[in-house]
């Protein structure tokens, strides 16, 4: 559309050159109020697009505000191109009212402009912070998979400790027993050959009773052989306890 004001200006401005002076002022007017309902009708497209962008800047960005900040920013451009051919027209001989009328123009796109990179700002901050705040919620869930990850390695460290520790008990209590078992024999061994030297003494004294004491002594063998034998396997089964764990 501005394309087409400057090729219906230029054709306006040749014509103007086939005129008589008087003529001048009119033709700059009638330029310059074609000019201004081209301004007036981008001004009110700018204004509607400004509606829609104050929305979503209020809420969030979505899809379409790529498209409409460049739409808002072109409209910006024509109505600058706008206001500078009527800047233009104006310098080169021009009423009161129009100057007036181009500075409202100028205004106006003044403040649209402001506005518009304003809360293209406030968005942009918007949406850093918002992705700021996604980056801290991923860190922090993160964080906590971690903690928890390690909450449940440590909570299995120590079952395995306590199995250990409660492993570890029984052991102990199993070999205290065979100590004791193995003191046990020592002293019924001890014990036994105490009588035996005492037996032998008897039997020497004794003939007669020497039958009798063959007979105990073989009993006596036969106890020590058995006594033996619970002592290895006590023994052997505390190895393969042992073993096991």
């Amino acid at each position: 559309m501005v394309t087409w004001v400057k090729i219906w200006v230029t054709k306006l401005l040749k014509k103007n050159k086939m005129v008589g002076e008087d003529e001048d002022n009119q033709t700059i007017e009638k330029i310059y109020g074609i000019s201004g309902m081209l301004a007036r009708k981008i001004e009110a497209q700018l204004d509607e697009q400004m509606v829609l962008y104050r929305k979503l800047v209020s809420t969030k960005a979505g899809a379409t505000e790529g498209d409409l900040e460049s739409w808002i920013e072109r409209l910006l451009n024509q109505l600058k191109q706008v206001n500078s051919q009527m800047q233009a027209w104006v310098s080169s001989g021009g009423s009161e009212m129009v100057s007036h009328t181009l500075t409202r123009h100028q205004e106006i796109y003044q403040d649209l402009s402001q506005e518009f990179y304003r809360l293209r700002s406030s968005l942009r901050a918007k949406q850093e912070h918002a992705s700021l705040l996604d980056d801290f919620k991923e860190f922090d869930r993160t964080r906590l998979d971690l903690e928890e990850g390690g909450g449940s390695e440590q909570q299995t460290l120590l079952k395995e400790r306590a199995s250990i520790s409660r492993s570890t008990g029984q052991m102990d209590s199993v070999i205290s027993q065979a100590q004791a078992t193995l003191g046990a024999l020592v002293f019924q061994r001890s014990t036994f050959g105490g009588i035996n030297s005492k037996l032998s003494n008897v039997s020497s004294r004794l003939p007669t009773v020497n039958t009798i004491l063959s007979a105990i002594k073989r009993k006596k063998s036969m106890d020590t052989i058995i006594l033996s034998l619970v002592g290895s396997v006590c023994i052997f089964l505390i190895f393969i306890y042992w073993l096991t764990k």
